[in-house]
């Protein structure tokens, strides 16, 4: 380290970031490129922080999401391209269509990095294509080219067609399908075929500009400003990380799956339950047992957590699409009562293909289920489909409905909030959404704390940028995590209060950091080394404070940008079921009280320093370096 002292503060050229935004109007097909400075990339890292700056200062209040006036931008991070598990992935941002507010997404694989270097640390797509389009990108070429022959193709046959068309075998992709050409609201942008930028809807808001993928060839690599430095943490990572991951090396993001179901804390027909009686059926080991054939990873990283399935029989289930993560397995799984693991991997490979989020896909069927079954839909209303929880070929036809829009389709291709209205009655009580984004499958009356984090999302419910409290209940590794943020003694579950609240808020903080810097939540570097790494990269005399003002500034824009397109304090809510208690199970009689959850929201605006409507003071974007971020809401 003290080698690295001495280092700090040289005079020296950019490191880890490329200096070099590329704009793509593709109303004219004319490209040209900006070069902010150092103290941009600083300020904002990149990620959700770059693009919420762009998209507060240069999107008109109240444009269609789906019109040429949204932009869409692809963004990269400092420590993107770095060879270093964690450093392959990239965001990418819009005005959301299924939520009307600020919108971003992420993705690992290697596009991200492939993007990185290339020579770009972003790229702003702007306007609409007369007609459907691929971006082609080698280097310092950037070229728009004719998509007719891949439009309406599964996204496993554009990427072979479009490599074949520039001759790169291993050109990167990112990409929508069917679902985002007919704009789905939830709609995806997949990576390399099996890494999904998910919620938002970004992939409707691609297909709005008619543009298949952008498509990536580099041969050059990230200067480094201290290269010995983050060497010496890749090998660090690679010694120690099946001690510190083991289930998530062994099993994929699935391992957690019987845990929750423990708890009661597993989504179960559309949260009316916590537990599952099929969970043996579904779970980590038995996919490890049974579908799975080999583990994959993404750039530089050697953990391979995803997953890779392959069935014959039910179903054929094409092993190029990976394999289902956690939050696809309850969404199409336990969420509709589906406890049959090929159908769900099936149904994985369906919404990869077709270019869907299986979070809101399954969350949209598991709606759809309970109005079945409660009277509000019928067969007609169906197309014949028996839309009953449990209903495997039930699930598959609807997803193919979705993405296509035809029949019901067309109705839960707009979201459960659009959808409720659309069927009426008490479709409403069914429909589980914050700010109209489908909750993740993750139970907020057991992790309370996370329900709040739901609750005040940017970009509606969300579980990566917030906390899942049962990682902080005792003394042990997950405390350990924040302890350099002060949090020094562990909390309840169930807790609410101000102790909690201050967890939260420190904890999202750092969590808009990573995703500011595109790194992985699965990588397990503390703050201090994650804090190291970026200043290796970039050489930046750097530390956990600075950074934790990145993320924020970067919740603070987000939350200005969403009152200036008309949300408000109201929207910090969370749907009524979660305020009644389970009837039965691990969590019986337990809910989120009312009047505790309120309280906590009010806490949160304080420490926020945001007045009793959630509206930022001048005085705290003035402290952040943001004060002209306050006109947009005058």
């Amino acid at each position: 380290m003290s080698d690295t002292t001495k280092r700090i503060g040289e005079v020296r050229m950019s490191y880890g970031y490329q200096q070099k935004i590329a704009r793509i109007d593709l109303t004219s097909g004319q490209v040209s490129l900006e070069q902010p400075d150092e103290n941009f990339y600083r300020t904002h890292l990149g990620g959700r922080g770059l693009i919420a700056q762009y998209m507060l200062k240069e999107l008109p209040p109240a444009i269609d999401p789906l019109s040429p006036d949204n932009k869409l931008i692809f963004a990269n991070g400092v420590i993107t391209g770095v060879p270093v598990g964690g450093c392959g992935r990239n965001s990418v941002g819009a005005k959301s269509p299924l939520t009307g507010a600020y919108g971003d997404a992420e993705a690992g694989g290697y596009f991200g990095a492939e993007l990185k270097r290339a020579g770009y640390d972003g790229l702003i797509l702007e306007g609409k294509a007369e007609k459907p389009v691929y971006i082609w990108i080698k280097d310092d070429v950037i070229t728009i080219k004719d998509a007719s022959s891949s439009w309406g193709k599964p996204i496993g046959i554009s990427q072979e067609q479009i490599r074949s068309e520039v001759g790169e075998r291993l050109a990167r992709t990112a990409q929508i399908g069917p679902a985002g050409e007919n704009m789905v609201k939830y709609a995806c942008i997949i990576n390399d075929l099996g890494h999904t930028a998910g919620r938002t809807g970004m992939g409707a808001v691609m297909g709005s500009k008619n543009v298949k993928a952008v498509a990536v060839k580099a041969s050059k690599n990230v200067e480094i400003w201290y290269k010995e430095g983050v060497k010496n943490l890749a090998l660090w990572l690679r010694d120690n990380y099946k001690t510190l991951v083991k289930r998530l090396v062994d099993e994929g993001s699935d391992c957690v799956l019987f845990g929750l179901n423990r708890q009661g804390g597993l989504p179960t027909r559309n949260f009316q339950q916590g537990s599952f009686e099929g969970v043996s059926n579904i779970n980590g080991r038995t996919m490890k047992d049974t579908v799975v054939r080999r583990h994959k990873g993404c750039w530089a990283c050697p953990i391979r957590c995803k997953t890779v399935v392959a069935t014959d029989a039910p179903y054929y289930v094409n092993p190029v699409y990976g394999g289902p993560e956690y939050e696809t397995v309850a969404s199409l799984g336990s969420n509709c009562g589906i406890d049959n693991l090929e159908a769900i991997a099936k149904g994985h490979e369906l919404c990869n293909a077709l270019g869907l989020d299986t979070i809101s896909t399954g969350a949209s069927i598991a709606f759809a289920m309970e109005c079945y079954e409660k009277g509000l839909l019928t067969k007609k209303d169906t197309d014949g489909i028996e839309l009953k929880f449990g209903n495997h070929e039930a699930m598959l036809d609807t997803i193919n409905k979705i993405a296509r829009k035809e029949g019901i389709g067309n109705i839960l291709a707009e979201g459960v909030a659009r959808a409720a209205e659309r069927i009426g009655g008490k479709a409403e009580e069914f429909a589980l959404h914050v700010k109209r984004q489908e909750v993740p499958m993750h139970e907020p009356r057991w992790k309370q704390g996370m329900g709040l984090g739901y609750a005040v999302s940017p970009t509606g419910a969300d579980h990566v940028h917030n906390i899942h409290d049962n990682v902080y209940a005792d003394y042990g590794a997950g405390l350990e995590t924040v302890k350099p943020l002060g949090i020094l003694e562990p909390l309840p579950v169930a807790d609410l209060s101000a102790a909690k609240v201050r967890l939260l808020m420190y904890n999202s903080y750092w969590q808009n950091v990573k995703d500011c810097l595109l790194f992985c939540d699965y990588v397990p570097l503390s703050q201090q080394q994650t804090t190291d790494l970026v200043r290796f990269v970039t050489g930046w005399d750097t530390n956990i404070w600075e950074l934790m003002k990145v993320g924020e500034r970067c919740l603070n824009l987000t939350r200005i940008f969403n009152l200036r397109e008309g949300l408000n304090s109201l929207d910090d809510r969370l749907p009524t079921r979660f305020f009644l208690p389970f009837a039965s199970g691990p969590l019986q009689g337990i809910s989120i009280d009312k009047k505790a959850f309120e309280a906590a929201k009010a806490a949160y605006y304080r420490m926020m320093c945001w007045d009793e409507k959630g509206v930022p003071s001048k005085g705290k974007l003035d402290e952040l370096g943001i004060g002209w971020a306050a006109e947009a809401i005058r």
